[in-house]
């Protein structure tokens, strides 16, 4: 199809995600993009550009990796899909057993083996092993002699997906108050990203924590990196104080690691980085390399053994592509691709420039504030102007022209590239993004 048919057919179709629709209709000439490799996206116009946030944070071994390709065809001449509802496939079977060997603790010979992340349940998305998360500790207490433990503590500018349970948990307001009448009720404590830093959010969470041990179900948080908000970074140390501070009363810490796992942060995972082992942890994205939608849910021994016994006792949730054989073989090239080709050692190695980078556009450049950096995520903010700050648009125009596709969080400009980023086009994007924020400071 020509491009302005394809276009005129969205506009007049087609609902995008965290879009203001009628302002993308009047006035927006979108890219319409053909074709994906590496880390570049092709347009139906011929050009090319460098997927500055890795199509949604989703694209961690770049576009198309050969591996990945050769894994999901493979797979798809064989078993495309079978249902995990009492009878299983190798892809599942397999890949489970490699996440949980590579879990956080699973080597630790400290870690008693209730608290190993030793089980695996599988689901579509982010949002949804997040909400697979949520349902395990509720009913975990409802039925082992906690039942009035049903509220959950969580940070403000969390966000956890988009379903009604991972909304209720959120503490975004911009994409939390409007469904306010039908969340559950949580516990919200500052961020340590905020004014007052660790010490404030860790006094009042342990304060939460304190007031009602018998009614939290657990803490959930995205550790390091609250990501949606605005790349909001704190030290792991907070994690750490935070994990103890629920074992002091025995309830459950669930780590967000839909956006951090597998490398975001030089580390594995980011509770790593903390040396940390949480009762529930939440994988996506970069877990199918971003080939197909795919979650899964890690859980302890601990509460695995909670739901065994009496037929009403049992996990009464699931999708109907949970574990899907495409996704789960895919999966496992990704975790041997991260091992063959050091993939945690190339963030290690690239890390540094990309904070200094920051650094150096915050320092240089006026109206920059609050440079930050973890891994391969770097960050600043153009002012204090939130989500729907128009700033942050101005410099994706600016990239755009420059060829990167460089989407903001309203006035917060970052990265999040493929982790295997190659150096040169690193260097073409580092330059690209200062080139564009200067280009908006200056006028």
């Amino acid at each position: 199809m020509e491009r302005a048919a394809i276009v005129g057919l969205d506009k007049q179709h087609v609902w995008h995600p965290y879009t203001a629709m009628a302002q993308y209709i009047a006035d927006t000439d979108p890219l319409v993009i053909v074709r994906a490799e590496g880390v570049y996206l092709h347009d139906a116009d011929g050009q090319r550009y460098l997927d500055a946030n890795g199509s949604w944070w989703v694209s961690t071994l770049g576009h198309r990796h050969p591996r990945l390709v050769r894994a999901l065809t493979d797979q798809l001449g064989c078993l495309a899909h079978a249902s995990l509802a009492g009878i299983t496939h190798g892809p599942a079977a397999l890949l489970a057993s490699e996440l949980t060997a590579l879990a956080p603790g699973a080597d630790r010979a400290d870690v008693p083996a209730e608290q190993k992340l030793s089980r695996v349940f599988y689901s579509d998305n982010g949002s949804t092993a997040v909400e697979v998360a949520i349902k395990m500790a509720a009913q975990y207490w409802a039925q082992n002699g906690r039942p009035r433990r049903t509220r959950f503590i969580t940070l403000s500018g969390a966000f956890h997906g988009e379903t009604l349970g991972a909304t209720s948990v959120g503490g975004v307001s911009e994409f939390r108050d409007v469904f306010g009448p039908l969340l559950f009720d949580v516990v919200h404590v500052p961020s340590p990203a905020e004014e007052g830093g660790h010490a404030r959010a860790l006094a009042q969470l342990r304060a939460a924590l304190q007031a009602d041990p018998d009614g939290i179900a657990g803490v959930i948080l995205e550790p390091v990196i609250q990501g949606a908000v605005g790349m909001w970074m704190s030290s792991p140390d907070f994690v750490r104080e935070v994990r103890k501070a629920t074992r002091d009363v025995d309830t459950f810490l669930i780590a967000d690691e839909v956006f951090t796992g597998l490398g975001r942060t030089g580390a594995r995972f980011a509770v790593d980085l903390a040396e940390v082992v949480p009762d529930l942890l939440c994988l996506a994205k970069a877990l199918s390399g971003g080939l197909l939608p795919f979650g899964a849910t890690l859980a302890s021994e601990r509460i695995f053994a909670g739901f065994l016994g009496a037929k009403d006792r049992a996990l009464y949730y699931g999708h109907s592509y949970c574990g899907n054989p495409l996704g789960a073989a895919v999966a496992r090239e990704v975790l041997a691709v991260y091992r063959d080709e050091d993939v945690l050692g190339q963030v290690q190695r690239k890390a540094p420039r990309v904070k200094a980078a920051f650094e150096r556009m915050a320092a240089t450049i006026p109206g920059l504030v609050r440079p930050r950096a973890v891994g391969m995520v770097g960050a600043l903010d153009l002012g204090g102007g939130g989500y729907f700050a128009n700033s942050g648009w101005r410099v994706y125009e600016a990239a755009r022209r420059r060829g990167l596709y460089l989407r903001p969080l309203g006035d917060t400009v970052y990265i999040a590239p493929a982790l295997n980023i190659p150096d040169a086009d690193l260097d073409v994007l580092l330059a690209g993004v200062e080139d564009s924020l200067r280009e908006v400071a200056s006028g």
